[in-house]
């Protein structure tokens, strides 16, 4: 947009935004009160799903998987506003001191299971995308919402987007995880993998005349421990990271020595590592004279959705990140100075997002712009602050029509 057009542009979304303020607030309330834990997403997409009606879009539906869709206009150009509304269990209830889904309101912000992660973003995407096409801004757009599942498998959810339904693949991709406002261009990789040790059983009474798999675990775990800085490092993304996050046995009895052992771990990668190197580095922790009783496997994830839809995909997430000077990138920046916030960097995440299939896999160009901070993201403290909440519908409604044409 020219300069003087698109000052009345962000003067004219502005004006839209603030007269449903209150309505994108309750929105929000409306869907971090409905639980949707563990991918169980039916209840809060239908409420979603309720509100995109409401305002006029073209379609609104599940997907098979059972993510929600909700489109406006049929352009020759496709983008996606990308916003998880699953979220992680709320721990001991006790810990919150309020109702976790039914949260409250203090200091501005709501605290609330999902207002962060991610349900913050959702406001304003389903309402600024209206907005857009009221003003004119969504021309030669084909423009979709896009509800899904991430947390226990990233990227699934767009994967089956792209491949099966609806079948589109966008040219780009606006992601809502939290940025506290600014524009993010990537993250690290991750691969998830598990170590597995097999010894024999014996009563513990006994246990000279067992192989105990934990035992054969723990000098790969003290590796695991002392691993991390001889891996990889990125002037942008940071330097890898490793974590033994789990472990679980097999054995007879409490009184019984273990006959299985395994430990899982997440490894975050940076750019020049690869999947190959990475569980090579696992695999050369494990004893000479035990390799032929443990082993190295990478995870593969085929759980079906709560519709019953199986997706099967490795748990490999490549690192991805786009230049400060993609269009894409300038056109984020663009859209936050219009909407009145103050200039910052681009930056990233330190976790992982559905970027990992968008950009990573299928290399599509995407960003990510969403209220609040990570940091308070899968804690007693999720929170987002309202006036961010709202505020981003502005820059939703915005950011299309400042994406440069080719």
């Amino acid at each position: 947009m020219v300069e003087t057009r698109a000052a009345r542009a962000a003067a004219r979304v502005a004006g839209r935004v603030a007269a449903q303020q209150d309505a994108i607030i309750g929105f929000l309330r409306d869907i971090c009160a409905i639980p949707s834990v563990e991918s169980q997403i039916g209840p809060v997409g239908e409420r979603i799903q309720a509100e995109m009606r409401g305002l006029g879009y073209d379609e609104v539906r599940f997907d098979r998987m059972g993510n929600t869709i909700g489109r406006i206009g049929d352009g020759p150009r496709v983008i996606v506003f990308d916003s998880h509304i699953d979220t992680v269990g709320v721990g001991d209830p006790a810990q919150w001191g309020w109702d976790p889904f039914r949260g409250k309101i203090e200091a501005g912000c709501l605290y609330a299971r999902g207002a962060c992660d991610e349900k913050g973003s959702t406001p304003g995407m389903v309402y600024g995308l209206a907005i857009a096409r009221d003003l004119g801004l969504l021309e030669g757009y084909t423009a979709y919402y896009f509800g899904n599942m991430e947390e226990w498998c990233d990227g699934i959810a767009p994967n089956a987007f792209v491949e099966v339904d609806p079948g589109v693949r966008p040219d780009f991709v606006v992601i809502g995880e939290p940025t506290k406002m600014n524009v993010y261009r990537g993250h690290k990789g991750r691969l998830e993998m598990r170590v597995v040790a097999k010894g024999r059983s014996a009563h513990a009474a006994s246990n000279h005349l067992g192989d105990n798999a934990i035992y054969k675990l723990l000098p790969i775990i003290a590796g695991i421990r002392d691993l991390e800085p001889q891996l990889g490092d990125h002037p942008f993304l940071g330097h890898g990271k490793i974590t033994v996050s789990d472990m679980h046995v097999q054995t007879p009895s409490i009184n019984a020595v273990p006959d299985e052992a395994v430990i899982y771990i997440d490894r975050r990668m940076t750019f020049g590592e690869t999947k190959e190197q990475v569980i090579a580095q696992v695999a050369a922790l494990i004893p000479e004279d035990q390799r032929d009783s443990i082993t190295v496997e990478e995870l593969f994830y085929d759980e079906p959705s709560y519709t019953g839809f199986v997706f099967p995909v490795d748990k490999y997430f490549p690192a991805w990140a786009l230049d400060e000077a993609h269009p894409l990138v300038l056109a984020g920046q663009a859209a936050r100075r219009l909407a009145g916030l103050p200039d910052a960097p681009s930056g990233k995440w330190n976790f992982s997002t559905n970027g990992i299939y968008w950009v990573g896999k299928a290399g599509i160009p995407s960003i990510g712009f969403g209220p609040g901070d990570e940091e308070t993201a899968h804690t007693v403290h999720d929170c987002v602050p309202l006036a961010d909440v709202v505020k981003a519908a502005e820059f939703y409604a915005l950011l299309p029509a400042l994406i440069p044409p080719g």
